[in-house]
């Protein structure tokens, strides 16, 4: 098991190094990436860094060394809050946002001052008279409160946005993305926690054999945002506004029959120009093309259609799955490859969204025309 982990954990390193250099280095991505993602990523990398060295056996086999990954303790939980909130809210850096990571300043000085430089008979003695085991009770437990805080205004942002995205875009990608990063962040941080209470009821240091689901815990968290890189190129990248031109239509009150001639508007550039095609539709970019603001394309969609934005372009995502599934181009494609082509861009919001419009699963609703 042992051997087994230690190259998980040497993968893991590795591979963060390669996710900073295609996301930080490359010109390509530099200019849009999301920096808390960049900070993330090199904070789980110094969080490996003492264990790499340990297992290495470069510089000697010091306990001293796995200290370097203390250095990382009270910077996950404020990266990751950060990260969340600059994503979902499109928060723009802000100097203020450091005055996050000054306790992180804080703790890792006293790691330096009361550990790292402190002569080896004075922590030894330390250690023998209990008092050392007092000072990493305590510090350790203060980072987990930070981190449980930090993670809990996180959970938070994305219950609200997830809340609020429907009515924003047409697809839900960033939201599952955040859904399964902060579900293995808060998994990680309970392992961290567990490990703890075992170390305080035990009254004694945490063996080496206990932290090992520490290490597993970084690792495979280090391979989901590898896994997601892959898989969206463009997730971890700030998404550019969309500027609307709020047009004639910026300053007004619709009337009833202007709210009619909009939705007759409305209906045909969603028939004509087919906006719904694009897998990453914002309600802003709608609201572009017709010449009004988000709030007055809001308006229009519930009083008017009685649909919120992401079911009404899914509604047009639907049916041009069902024109496509009865052509002959149909017949050589998959149902999924017929969703892609209407717009869709997830298999689980295809059938989701299939299933509450139409009443039934799409082979099921084939079937009976």
């Amino acid at each position: 098991m042992q051997p087994l982990l230690n190259q998980l954990v040497f993968f893991a390193f590795f591979q963060s190094i390669f996710l900073l250099l295609i996301f930080g280095l490359s010109s390509k991505y530099r200019r849009r990436i999301n920096g808390y993602f960049i900070v993330f990523v090199a904070v789980l990398l110094i969080g490996l860094s003492g264990r790499i060295l340990l297992i290495g056996g470069w510089f000697g086999s010091s306990s001293k060394l796995i200290t370097l990954s203390e250095f990382a303790t009270l910077l996950f939980g404020v990266t990751i809050y950060l990260f969340t909130r600059s994503t979902l809210l499109k928060r723009q850096f802000d100097y203020r946002d450091l005055l996050h990571y000054v306790p992180a300043l804080i703790y890792n000085l006293i790691m330096i001052f009361g550990y790292l430089l402190l002569p080896r008979e004075v922590l030894l003695a330390r250690i023998e008279s209990g008092a050392f085991l007092q000072f990493v009770t305590f510090f350790v437990g203060f980072g987990l409160f930070f981190n449980f805080l930090y993670w809990g205004l996180s959970i938070r942002i994305f219950l609200r946005v997830r809340q609020e995205l429907n009515n924003e875009a047409s697809y839900a990608v960033t939201s599952r993305f955040f859904l399964v990063f902060l579900l293995a962040v808060g998994i990680c941080l309970l392992i961290w926690l567990g490990v703890y209470l075992v170390a305080v009821i035990g009254n004694t240091f945490i063996s080496r054999p206990v932290t090992q689901t520490i290490w597993l815990g970084i690792s495979l968290l280090i391979l989901l945002l590898a896994y997601y890189g892959f898989r969206e190129p463009d997730l971890y990248q700030v998404a550019p506004e969309a500027t609307t031109n709020f047009g004639k239509y910026a300053t007004s009150k619709f009337s009833t029959k202007d709210l009619d001639r909009l939705k007759e508007e409305l209906d045909d550039i969603m028939e004509r120009q087919k906006p719904y095609l694009n897998q990453k539709l914002l309600k802003a970019e709608l609201a572009e093309l017709m010449g009004i603001s988000n709030p007055e394309l809001a308006r229009l969609l519930n009083e008017k259609i009685g649909m919120n934005f992401f079911q009404y372009v899914n509604y047009y995502r639907i049916r041009e799955f069902i024109e496509l599934a009865e052509s002959e181009r149909g017949k050589q494609l998959t149902f999924f490859g017929l969703a892609q082509e209407a717009g869709f861009n997830s298999k689980t919001t295809f059938n989701k969204s299939f299933r509450q419009l139409m009443g039934s699963s799409p082979s099921e609703y084939l079937k009976k025309r």
